[in-house]
This record gives structure tokens, sequence and C-alpha cells, in this order.
């Protein structure tokens, strides 16, 4: 028995945060199926067959139960790239934790209901803006658009698909309205404007989770200069905590791994509630900005049957 073999294998370190390493273990077992000596082989098909029980078990279990050595399961967990057994563990325990509604779904896929695939989004967006009305609270409503119509400059910022994707529908409804906004996905930039507001701006985030570290770290920041900071975003999260106000939803996700996210049709229906709200305050100045932004698009087009503002 080798040095390597004779280390203590439950206190094997975790690495550092940077450093290089495996994240997703479950594709790595997939990847070095049949690649592996057969004594490892061994402990890749048992944990296959049970992801869910590995977490509370030792390695001298595991080995046990793989009819295998305590060694052979160390050079196992470092052949999938890991230091030890108990990174192999902690590696094991996040993927399943959130890919086990993946790997164990029942649902048959698009393919055979492509008649019944509009029906399905248009009841995922029913029933998300119903459950949206039941809980929104037009008191915050109506701080945010106080807020924002007398603010010096509006920052929106998201950050991932659907959160990035509100930041810019944000800033498109609410500059016509004479509104000076912009827009921020990029973590650090997120930081370095939130760091440069006052008194005088507004930031409003967009986050599902409520929890995405840039964006709660730029709702401090933002807040400790004095910037008022609006969020749309989950109750009792920390996001919602650093905002001065919080436009709180409670959205399920749909269990139907293949269905868009539902929360951002809920997110919408906010911005675009406080859009209209934002633009009846000013209401001339608003209707001046649209004909200005028709007159400069049918000069630019030609066009002037009824269309969408800004196409």
């Amino acid at each position: 028995m080798n040095q390597i073999d004779n280390k203590s294998p439950d206190d094997a370190p975790i690495p550092k945060k940077g450093k290089v390493g495996v994240t997703d273990v479950i594709s790595m077992l997939h990847s070095v199926d049949g690649k592996l000596a057969n004594q490892e082989q061994k402990v890749a098909d048992y944990v296959k067959s049970n992801l869910e029980n590995i977490s509370n078990m030792t390695i001298a279990q595991l080995a046990e139960r793989s009819s295998v050595s305590t060694p052979t399961v160390i050079r196992f967990c470092r052949s999938l790239g890991c230091e030890g057994f108990r990174e192999f563990k902690l590696r094991l325990a996040q993927n399943v934790a959130v890919s086990l509604q993946y790997l164990n779904s029942t649902h048959p896929g698009p393919a055979g209901n492509e008649e019944t695939a509009v029906d399905q989004v248009l009841n995922a967006l029913y029933a998300t803006t119903s459950i949206m009305r039941k809980q929104i609270n037009l008191a915050r409503l109506i701080e945010a658009r106080d807020a924002i119509v007398n603010c010096r400059q509006l920052v929106v910022g998201g950050i991932g698909g659907g959160s990035s994707m509100m930041a810019e529908e944000a800033v498109n409804r609410i500059f016509r309205l004479g509104i000076p906004a912009s827009s921020i996905n990029d973590s650090y930039m997120m930081q370095m404007r939130s760091a440069t507001l006052d008194g005088s701006d507004v930031l409003l985030l967009f986050s599902a989770s409520g929890e995405a570290d840039a964006v709660v770290a730029a709702a401090r920041i933002a807040g400790g200069y004095g910037a008022t900071v609006v969020s749309v975003t989950k109750s009792d999260t920390s996001l919602s905590e650093a905002s001065d106000i919080s436009i709180s939803v409670e959205i399920p996700e749909d269990p139907d791994i293949f269905k868009p996210t539902a929360s951002r049709y809920a997110f919408l229906a906010i911005l675009d509630t406080l859009a209209m709200l934002i633009a009846q305050v000013e209401p001339e100045t608003t209707r001046e900005n649209l004909r200005r932004i028709r007159a400069s698009l049918t000069a630019y087009h030609s066009r002037t049957g009824a269309q969408p503002l800004g196409d």
C-alpha cells in the first residue's frame, strides 16, 4: 500500500475556492464509464445506482457495499477529479440536489405534444399572472413609481437569462417616459455602477431567486451610498431585505422541466404595470415623448399604420 492510500480518506481537503476541479460528478461518472480499472468500476456502478444514498455513507461503507477496498474508493474519487472522498461526497450531494428532477423526470417531452404546446404555455401564463395578481402590493408599486419619477437616473440590473432580459425591457419601457435609464447584466459592472449612485438615483433590480450574489451586493452598495433600491423578487430573501422597496411575489415553478420558467411572466406584468403608473403621472410629457418616437420611426421607415412603438 503506498503513501497516498495511507492518508485519512474522510479528511481529504476540499479544494479552495478558485481551484479548478470537477463540478458535475454525475456527468463524470458517465464519461469514465468503461474506462476505469475493474475495481473502480464497481464503485462507479454502485454510486450510479444509489446516488441519493452516498452522502450518508462513510468511505468504509461505500467500499464494503461496492465489494472493494477503501484505497480503491480513494482512487475512484481521484479518477473523477476529486481530491478525496470528502470532496466527492460534497460534489455529488450538490449535483443530486439540483439534478434529480432532470434525471427522474417521467414527462414524455415535446414529441407528440405539438398541438398542445401553445395551450400549455398559455395556461402557465394565465396561472402565473393570476397568482401574481393575488399577491401584488399596490402600495409598494406606488412607492416604486414615486421613487422612479423623481430620480435623477434609473439604473436597472439583473443577472442570468430571465432577469437580464427584464433589465433590458425595463429600460426599453421607461426611457420613453422621459426618465434617463440604463441596464447592467455584468456582475462586476453592477458593483461599479452601484458605487457611483447617490440619494438622487434609483437602482431597480430583478431576481427570481432573490439570492444572486452580484445582485444582492449591488443593492447593499447602492443603499450604502443613499440610492433608493427597488427590487422585484421573492419575499424573505437577501435581496428583498437589502431593498428599500421590495415588490415581492412567490411564483411556484412548473414541475415540467421542458416548459419555460413561469416567473418571468409575472415580472413582465409587474414591469408593465409600473411603467403605466409612471406614464400616468405626467401624461402630457409622456404623450409628447411617444409622439416624437412615433414620428421619428415614421421618418425612418415611412410606415404610418398602427404598429408597436419601436417594433
